[in-house]
């Protein structure tokens, strides 16, 4: 009893954990350094090989029915594992040789596909852990079709599936084609058009989506083309901005030239960033929008004085020389 109170509560249960009357899992038995390691307990050993005794079947039928005991409680990680195991029992060679091969076979099939659809059901549960569950699912779901096409949870889970990855197309056909194989007045076909009135909802969404921004790429290519003929007709001339992938352009956000108030007019007032450059001091000032009918000393009256001229040399615009770049020159 001295020895048990040596150790915490946290303790004792790890060491009740090392010993295999106690443990609650074969597979998440940790070796603590005070007792033999997973491999040398020679009697936990013993009872970890009992999974693998018999035929393929018996053996892959243990791991599915633990597999069916983690899904009952929600342990959806334990049992995809379980079920990965009763799958690849069932293409090992068999310890035992069945009595009966054409029965044998039959279970083996049987149990493959519950393998495969119980695990398309865990990685549908663990789907919010990554997205590539979802495609899991997608590979289980068509083992499972391969080996039953008429597999009603194959069709189903599939769907759902298809349908979190946004492959709206292809959940809306395997959800019409499950419809077929249920009986209109089963549970099993509502859960069907329940799932295809949700998919159907989403493409409708998609559909919206896709028109509301082909108008706006046509609206902004109406727009674009309006701004150039306005542009030409005000002889202003535009230079090609460089693709050497050095001088890249700056991110100016909403400062850009454009027509206001209607971008579809080209007569309406052309409106375009300005930047202001103060040799003297290296400082500049830039503003967003600025009218092609301001006057641009008016416009300099509102960024001058600057809290950075120290000395004065922009104190005010009347003491300001401005000089524009034209296409001319300086």
């Amino acid at each position: 009893m001295d020895s048990v109170r040596s150790h915490t509560a946290d303790e004792i249960v790890q060491m009740m954990n090392q010993t295999p009357l106690f443990m609650t899992s074969l597979e998440n038995a940790e070796d603590d350094g005070t007792r033999p390691s997973y491999g040398e307990n020679v009697l936990l050993e013993a009872i970890k090989a009992l999974q693998y005794e018999g035929t393929k079947a018996e053996i892959a039928l243990g791991f599915k029915e633990r597999g069916n005991e983690a899904i009952a409680e929600k342990r959806w990680k334990d049992a995809k594992e379980f079920y990965t195991k009763g799958i690849l029992a069932l293409k090992q060679e068999p310890q035992e040789q069945p009595k009966d091969p054409i029965s044998e076979f039959q279970k083996e099939r049987a149990i493959e596909e519950a393998c495969y659809i119980n695990r398309a059901l865990c990685n549908l549960e663990l789907h919010a852990r990554a997205l590539e569950n979802f495609r899991s699912c997608l590979s289980d779901t068509a083992h499972t079709l391969s080996l039953t096409p008429t597999n009603q949870k194959a069709h189903y889970r599939s769907a759902l599936a298809l349908l979190s990855l946004s492959r709206l197309p292809e959940a809306h056909d395997i959800t019409t084609r499950g419809l077929t194989l249920t009986s209109p007045s089963s549970s099993q076909h509502s859960s069907f058009k329940s799932l295809l009135s949700k998919i159907t909802t989403a493409q409708s969404a998609l559909a919206l989506k896709q028109q509301q921004a082909a108008q706006r790429t046509l609206r902004l290519q109406q727009e674009h083309r309006t701004l150039l003929s306005a542009l030409a007709a005000r002889g202003i001339k535009q230079r090609a901005s460089s693709t050497d992938g050095v001088h890249k352009q700056p991110e100016l956000e909403d400062a850009v030239i454009h027509l206001s108030p209607d971008p579809l007019n080209p007569a309406s007032e052309l409106v375009f960033p300005l930047l202001f450059l103060y040799p003297l001091v290296a400082e500049s000032d830039f503003v967003k929008k600025v009218s092609e009918r301001e006057i641009l000393g008016e416009v300099l009256k509102v960024v001058l004085p600057a809290p950075w001229d120290e000395q004065g040399e922009y104190a005010g615009v009347e003491r300001v020389e401005m000089f524009a770049e034209t296409a001319q020159g300086g």
